[in-house]
Parts: structure tokens; C-alpha cells; sequence
């Protein structure tokens, strides 16, 4: 396993995602479907505008109220997907069983099955048209390795059957449940890979498939997608879809060669502050985190483990 070191802005398998941040137009129409059937834990926050939606300790999306948002443009960049992780065969299988009988009342669809030969997946749309995969990784000795060490992924049918015989029987999302990436519609596949590997840091892990690459760190399959496939043309606007997502780095020596990386390559570059999710956490807070906008505008907050 290559794990290069942090003043040289490669990023290591301690390397993972933390939160991602959605606007949506109403809590109560989206909600439903993220506590019901990915049965994720829901905690409103501030005056009844934010909900954090976690799996035990873990907090995984955050949901931004803005009944003034319009619907996201079809030209802009944005959210293919978040992937929500589950720990084994047997949490996914429960989502599945889930999903059959109350994905309708929550106003959401299964809209996809996959095996990836890394993962399994299902995919939904919510109630305000986001994609949301909920997978489960193979072992790493399982996954179809290249002589260079990058990963070689498929799309191939996923036995939903199988599946639902495997359910552990649980109604909640278990420990271990976190966001195990996200999946980018982009302007540009190059120019966002040259910021996702050049500038912060990642690693190609697959570009197999036309009109995309898959990027991570470490030798993680991927912690970041990037597609064209929609021709999307424009940054992402105000509208509702994605807000940001985190990217949580081992320590504080690696945070300040990413911090260098990226202004070295000409991105603008904040201090964070964001320790309560909103961009008001205190001033230590600064010294722990970072904030930076993708070539589309997606907001990108680097923060240390805790």
C-alpha cells in the first residue's frame, strides 16, 4: 500500500469524507425518506431551518432548509450522488426491505441496483430529486486490482433476492454507517480532476467508464466522481441540490500541505471555522479546517480529525 508523505500534497488511506451539506426546498417532504428508509437518526438544529441526519455518533448529511430556493438549473453543475456507506451485506439488505415498503410514503424511488465488483449498491432519488446510492464495500483483497495499483470497476446487475435474504433485520442504519463518497456532475472532467488530484490531492483510481473519472485517497476505489454525462455547462448556482461536503484529513501536518497545495496551484483558500456545521464555529476552529470552491463552485471543507 503507498502511502506518500503529507508535505508532498498526496493525500493517504487515513484520508476520508466526512459530512455533506444539501439545500432543500422543505424538511418535512425530505426528511422522511433519509430517517425511514437509509434510517439515518434525525436532530433539527438552530431554529428548525437544519436537520443532521447520523448513524449512531456519526453525523452523515446535513439538510439546509430554503423554501425560497428554486429547483436546481438543468445546465448547472452539481450532485450526481452521495453514497451513503453501510458497514456489511446484511445493513443493505435491511435498506432494501426498507425501501419495499416505505420508500413510497417517503416520496422517494429505487431507481437502481448495481454490483460494481468493488461494491454493491442501490440507487434512489429523495423526495426533492437528489441522488442517494447506499452501498456496501467488498473486502479490498476482493476487488479487481491493475499492475499500477488503481481499481477497475463495473456495472453489472445486483441480485436484489439474494439481497433481501442477507437483511440483518435492523430498522435503523448501524455503527459504521458513514458517507463513503460523492458523485460530481461537472462542466469539465479535466479540469475538476486537476483540482481533485492536482491541487488537493487525490489519486485516479478508475477511468474506465466514457466521460468520467473516479478519484480518491489513498487507494480507497473513490472518495470523489466526476461526470459529464448530463452536459452540464454552468457552475452550481443558489438553487437546491448540493452545499458542500468535507473531506476530513489524519492531522494537522497534512491539512497545511493541502492548504500550500492548493494556493500553490491558485485556488482561493479560507480559514474554516465551521466546527458546528454553519461557518460560525469559533476561532480554534480555523486552525483545524479549510474552505475551497471546486471549479464549479461546490464548496470543499478540509478538516483535521478529531
Amino acid at each position: 500500500m503507498t502511502n506518500d508523505s503529507p508535505s508532498d500534497g498526496s493525500l493517504t488511506d487515513d484520508t476520508h469524507l466526512g459530512r455533506v451539506a444539501l439545500r432543500v426546498g422543505s424538511l418535512d417532504r425530505v426528511v422522511p425518506f433519509y430517517r425511514d428508509v437509509v434510517g439515518l437518526a434525525v436532530e433539527r438544529e438552530r431554529d428548525g431551518s437544519r436537520a443532521v441526519l447520523s448513524a449512531g455518533e456519526t453525523p452523515v448529511v446535513v439538510l439546509d432548509e430554503d423554501p425560497d430556493a428554486p429547483e436546481r438549473g438543468r445546465r448547472e453543475a452539481g450532485l450526481f450522488h452521495l453514497a451513503v456507506r453501510v458497514p456489511d451485506r446484511g445493513a443493505l439488505g435491511d435498506v432494501l426491505s426498507r425501501a419495499r415498503t416505505r420508500a413510497s410514503d417517503a416520496g422517494a424511488t429505487l431507481s437502481g441496483a448495481s454490483d460494481h465488483l468493488v461494491s454493491e449498491a442501490l440507487y434512489f432519488r429523495d423526495p426533492e430529486g437528489n441522488g442517494v446510492e447506499v452501498y456496501r464495500d467488498r473486502p479490498r483483497e476482493e476487488w479487481p486490482w491493475t499492475d499500477d495499483r488503481r481499481v477497475s470497476m463495473d456495472t453489472l446487475p445486483l441480485d436484489l433476492g439474494a439481497l433481501a435474504d442477507d437483511a440483518a433485520g435492523d430498522e435503523v442504519a448501524p455503527a459504521g454507517t458513514d458517507l463513503g463518497h460523492v458523485h460530481l456532475e461537472v462542466t469539465n472532467v479535466p479540469r475538476s480532476q486537476e483540482f481533485y488530484v492536482g491541487a488537493l490531492g487525490m489519486r485516479v483510481r478508475d477511468e474506465g467508464y466514457p466521460g468520467a473519472a473516479f478519484v480518491a485517497a489513498g487507494e480507497y476505489h473513490h472518495h470523489v466522481g466526476l461526470n459529464s454525462w448530463n452536459t452540464r455547462s454552468a457552475p452550481v448556482g443558489e438553487g437546491r441540490g448540493i452545499e458542500w461536503f468535507e473531506v476530513v484529513v489524519p492531522d494537522a501536518a497534512t491539512l497545511d500541505a493541502v492548504r500550500e497545495s492548493l494556493a500553490a496551484a491558485g485556488h482561493e483558500v479560507e480559514a474554516g471555522g465551521f466546527g458546528d456545521g454553519d461557518g460560525t464555529g469559533d476561532a480554534a476552529d480555523a486552525t483545524d479546517s479549510l474552505v475551497v470552491s471546486d471549479p464549479d463552485g461546490i464548496g470543499v471543507r478540509v478538516v483535521r480529525e478529531r
